[in-house]
């Protein structure tokens, strides 16, 4: 050792050089190790003097019970396929020491050392948003309906999930031929809308075609996406670190719906192959995954029965919109006294009834002080900002939904998909012959869910198009809400849910004038091919590179 550094032989640095980025720098990557021995690695790690390339080679490299090396791939067979079922086998036999080192060097938050990339293919739009749901120690990543035409066929069926009760249902047809129906709608409204698009938006002639055609595109499926029923599939990627895998299995298992069910079991079949020690408590006969199930179960029922007995259903509602729910009046002093607090050394509520005594215009000098330098909406403001909580109570259509949905760092709840709140027709539409179609498909879906919910409510969701309006809402403090506002008001977004951005943000400032400031890279402004100049810029970047490397 030397100045507190670890020193290795050669052949030790040899191995190491496989596994490690550096070996002799105090800062360094693991590489080419499994996520179940990384998570292993790093939790013993916080029990051990050693450094981690050291603790790497004595209690893992050395160390047999671990079956390092048939894990690793360390030693490389002939034959590809048998090296991976020796390694699948290898992580399987070494389970017991990874599962005694992840139960008795940590706790839950071990998980969260060792993730994995899985593929989630071919499930509904609905699931996704399921899955979605849980929000931290995951990133997931959906098939886009601005960029890809859902009208594909595969064996002459277009694509959306046959839910299985659904399907030995005495509403099987009725649910087959009204998503049929939604689907041929699409795809045959796609053909005169690009036509019409074209001639309300001609390409300018300094303007890219690629750019012009995708921008195009954009705008013709961002219209028409609003026909597809929740049952289309789309496929996701996710990222995600145990803990989260086993949380969102356990609820995937847990749930009414028959397709999160397989999901949940599907996914626990795979992610074992690759990180078997951190959701081994999600399998479906563990005694932590009965316990929960029974929970969930008993927890909603009782739910369900209150909610039936207090609250009471609204008038039909078909008026889209945010409302402000609730905001606490002393918002402004707690940002102001949370700005001040790092930098001083006074108490927190000392500072807080100081900001109460100040004149608005102090006030607003503490304030200006946290934002005055931002020169983008990248520029992340302090944390102050989060002391200050907002509800918003929201109805808008699905498709705006699952945009919205993505923001999953604050606290968000939906109620069932329904026909009952009243759907979305754009306005390119309205007044065209395509109008009348349009709105035929609407009523033609509400009657085929009206009659399903009447026995299946939870199955019904998969018929209910993406036009009708979802109502839900989001309790979000001020630090998220300025990034949400400003990201999804920017040009390139979707029109309706650049609406609900700018409203959000209207709606805080009526209540604090004072964080107006905030949220000086909102744009208020509306755009009819917002996309295309988000569409110039990927061509010119594109072109620019093929210029360097010419």
């Amino acid at each position: 050792m030397n100045e507190g550094r670890e020193e290795f032989s050669e052949g030790q640095i040899k191995i190491l050089n496989r596994y490690v980025t550096n070996t002799t720098s105090n800062i360094f990557v693991l590489r080419n190790l499994p996520e179940v021995v990384k998570g292993a690695l790093f939790s013993r790690y916080s029990r051990s003097s050693l450094g981690l390339r050291s603790l790497l080679l004595k209690e893992f490299v050395l160390n047999e019970e671990t079956a390092f090396s048939s894990i690793t791939g360390a030693t490389h067979s002939q034959d590809g396929e048998q090296e991976l079922e020796d390694q699948i086998m290898a992580v399987k036999k070494a389970q017991n020491f990874y599962d005694r080192i992840l139960d008795g060097y940590g706790d839950d938050s071990i998980g969260e050392l060792g993730g994995a990339h899985i593929a989630i293919e071919h499930v509904s739009m609905l699931a996704a948003k399921i899955i979605e749901d849980c929000r931290i120690g995951g990133s997931p990543l959906e098939k886009s309906t601005r960029y890809i035409y859902f009208d594909q066929k595969c064996d002459g069926e277009y694509l959306f999930y046959r839910e299985s009760i659904l399907m030995t249902s005495a509403y099987r047809d009725l649910y087959v031929s009204t998503c049929n129906m939604l689907f041929d709608t699409y795809s045959q409204m796609i053909p005169p809308l690009t036509e019409l698009m074209e001639k309300k938006f001609p390409k300018e002639h300094d303007v890219s075609k690629v750019a012009y055609t995708a921008a195009l595109r954009a705008k013709v499926l961002d219209c028409l996406r609003g026909l597809l029923p929740a049952s289309a599939l789309t496929n996701m990627g996710l990222y995600a670190n145990g803990r989260f895998f086993e949380t969102l299995i356990q609820k995937l298992n847990a749930h009414n719906l028959s397709e999160m069910q397989d999901i949940g079991k599907k996914a626990y079949t795979e992610l074992s192959k690759v990180i078997p020690s951190f959701i081994r408590r999600a399998e479906s006969n563990h005694k932590y995954q009965k316990v929960f199930s029974d929970y969930v179960e008993q927890m909603q029922g009782d739910v369900k029965m209150l909610s039936e007995k207090y609250a009471q259903p609204l008038d039909e509602m078909t008026n889209a919109g945010v409302r402000l729910v609730n905001y606490d009046l002393e918002a402004p002093y707690k940002v102001a006294a949370a700005l001040l607090f790092s930098h001083s050394k006074s108490g927190l509520h000392e500072i807080q009834e100081m900001c109460r005594d100040l004149s608005q215009e102090e006030l607003g000098r503490i304030l200006d002080a946290g934002c005055s330098f931002r020169e983008s909406r990248r520029h992340k403001s302090p944390r102050a900002l989060e002391h200050a909580f907002f509800t918003f109570e929201i109805v808008a259509d699905f498709g705006i939904y699952r945009d919205l949905h993505r923001h999953r760092m604050l606290t968000q709840d939906r109620q069932l998909l329904s026909c009952d709140y009243g759907y979305f027709i754009p306005h390119e539409i309205k007044g065209t012959e395509m109008e009348a179609r349009y709105r035929g498909a609407m009523d033609e879906a509400k009657k085929a869910y009206e009659t399903i919910a009447a026995e299946l409510p939870e199955e019904a969701e998969y018929v209910v198009p993406m036009s009708y309006n979802v109502h839900w809402y989001f309790h979000v403090n001020l630090r998220q809400l300025q990034w949400l506002c400003e990201l999804r008001s920017s040009p390139a977004g979707h029109p309706a849910y650049r609406y609900i951005a700018q409203e959000m943000a209207k709606q805080v400032v009526r209540v604090f004038p004072s964080f107006d400031r905030f949220f000086r890279f909102v744009d208020y402004d509306g755009y009819e091919l917002g996309r295309l100049g988000q569409e110039i810029r990927i061509v010119e970047k594109a072109q620019s590179r093929g210029s360097r490397h010419e």
